[in-house]
């Protein structure tokens, strides 16, 4: 089934199970009035099932079908939590100070859940366009031997050559630029403006260097942009992983917090 075609009938029954909800949830106000204890405990129930995602994750030897599966029905058990929560709040805040700081827990997991899924969506393409895959643990530890292959470059152009232009022009430009990540904003939204910049003043720099000193200073270009690339990865990669510590803690907060409103309802005896 292609993609787009599994996404429409994803769509079809997350409407049809919107509808139940709300149809459901209008047949115990209509017998019992108690619509707001109804939505309230099948909100608690989908919170509940989308925090066993992250336990899941990290129990892969448990035969609890593949984790795509789980994937997939957090996606869309999160989205009807979402229409969940409206009929239980009446898509208004609430009076109370813990009823308003789980709504805000709530918009808060929820809005980063929503970031997490455009990001997951939109960063693996992104990073297909940059050269080889690479894990993310490894980048650190790649970015310092290139560093030190390109200072190694350099040493040896001054010791070749007799010419301090190449390392004049690293100290100067380079040395900052090799000494850690660089531009992660920029490689956020893709910008190609810090290494066409390099690139230019490499170029400008190769019409003062003599024939012996241009292979060394095209090794080094390609360095620059193997640094370039390398850093795009950090940056994007990085974010995946940043946003993991936003989600997560805004959702384990969340249960604590249904937790305690779910105890003073039983305890004072209100409608949920």
């Amino acid at each position: 089934m292609k993609r787009r075609t599994r996404r429409l009938y994803n769509l079809a029954g997350l409407a049809l199970a919107c509808l139940c909800v709300q149809l459901w949830v209008r047949l115990r106000w209509l017998s019992l009035g108690a619509s707001q204890r109804a939505s309230g405990w099948l909100l608690l129930g989908l919170v509940v099932f989308l925090l066993l995602y992250n336990l899941r994750k990290k129990l892969p030897f448990l035969p609890l079908l593949a984790s795509a599966s789980w994937l997939q029905a957090h996606i869309w058990l999160g989205l009807l939590a979402c229409f969940s929560f409206l009929l239980h709040s009446g898509a208004a805040l609430p009076s109370g100070v813990l009823e308003r700081g789980l709504a805000v827990l709530f918009l808060m997991s929820a809005g980063s859940g929503l970031l997490g899924l455009y990001l997951s969506r939109r960063i693996p393409p992104m990073l297909r366009t940059r050269g080889e895959e690479v894990i993310f643990e490894r980048i650190p530890g790649l970015l310092r031997r290139l560093r030190e292959r390109a200072e190694d470059l350099v040493v040896r152009a001054v010791e070749q050559t007799g010419s301090t232009a190449i390392s004049d022009y690293y100290t100067r430009r380079l040395q900052g630029f090799f000494s850690r990540p660089r531009h992660l904003g920029r490689h956020l939204v893709s910008s190609h403006t810090p290494i066409r910049k390099l690139a230019l003043e490499i170029e400008d720099l190769e019409r003062y260097l003599g024939a012996d000193e241009r292979p060394l200073l095209a090794e080094l270009a390609a360095m620059v942009q193997a640094k370039h690339d390398l850093d795009y990865h950090y940056a994007l990669q990085g974010s995946l992983k940043l946003w993991l510590f936003v989600h997560l803690p805004f959702s384990y907060a969340l249960l604590v917090l249904v937790a305690l409103h779910v105890l003073t309802i039983q305890a004072f005896g209100s409608a949920l």
